[in-house]
């Protein structure tokens, strides 16, 4: 693929949840390009399908109408494997819960998704090269019960990162976070976008981490309001 074609497509995408006898229409025909290696923030008011939009380009959910390409790959025709697949290998996941397991250091739960496998010695040092490149050179040994919100987060960050993943995608990851160490958490973001070239799609609801020459995309009642660049 050129670096000048979109790493995602989405065209005419609708979400539809049924609660009881009411339909909610969650996105309502979002047709938008993500461009290979942008940092694009998605904007909008709670309820405004941010999120829905998230999970359905990681494959974390189906769209009711429309299609996602991702790299020129439909994901809602792909089977449950190559989800699975999609998921394990290409995306990495940031969400406001750092889903860290309590009873593991900071090492081993970078390591998480690699464990049933086994861990060979070479992913060990990436891991903790990941760790100390998100400040963390001194905590890989501590629990989450020990470490900050901001120090859980990074955690979280370097997890999503050992695979190398092509696509990031963060869920509100500074919602729990106080300014400064949100404005680090971002920083560790902006560093993978710039030295690796990772596309980074990010949910917020904070429009002062968007610097100059960021994607924004605005959400409102499932529907695109507005996209450019910062």
């Amino acid at each position: 693929m050129s670096a000048c074609t979109p790493l995602i497509r989405i065209k005419d995408v609708a979400r539809e949840f049924t609660l009881g006898t009411t339909t909610v229409q969650a996105l309502r025909g979002v047709t938008a390009d993500v461009a290979r290696g942008s940092f694009q923030f998605v904007l909008g008011p709670s309820g405004s399908g941010k999120s829905t939009l998230l999970y359905l380009l990681g494959a974390l959910d189906q769209p009711s109408r429309g299609s996602i390409e991702v790299d020129g790959r439909q994901i809602e025709k792909m089977t449950l494997s190559e989800k699975d697949q999609f998921r394990r290998n290409e995306v990495g996941f940031i969400f406001q819960s750092f889903n860290l397991l309590g009873n593991l250091t900071a090492l081993d739960n970078v390591l998480v998704p690699f464990l049933p496998v086994g861990v060979k010695p070479g992913l060990r040092r990436q891991a903790e090269e990941l760790l100390d490149r998100v400040g963390l050179d001194n905590r890989k040994r501590h629990r989450p019960h020990e470490l900050s919100g901001g120090e859980q987060q990074r955690v979280a960050i370097a997890r999503a990162l050992l695979k190398q993943p092509q696509l990031v995608l963060a869920d509100e990851p500074t919602g729990e976070l106080d300014h400064s160490t949100g404005g680090e958490v971002i920083g560790c973001l902006r560093n993978l976008n710039t030295d690796h070239g990772t596309t980074v799609v990010l949910v917020t609801h904070d429009e002062s981490y968007i610097e100059s020459g960021d994607q924004v995309l605005r959400l409102r009642d499932g529907k695109i309001v507005d996209q450019q660049q910062a």
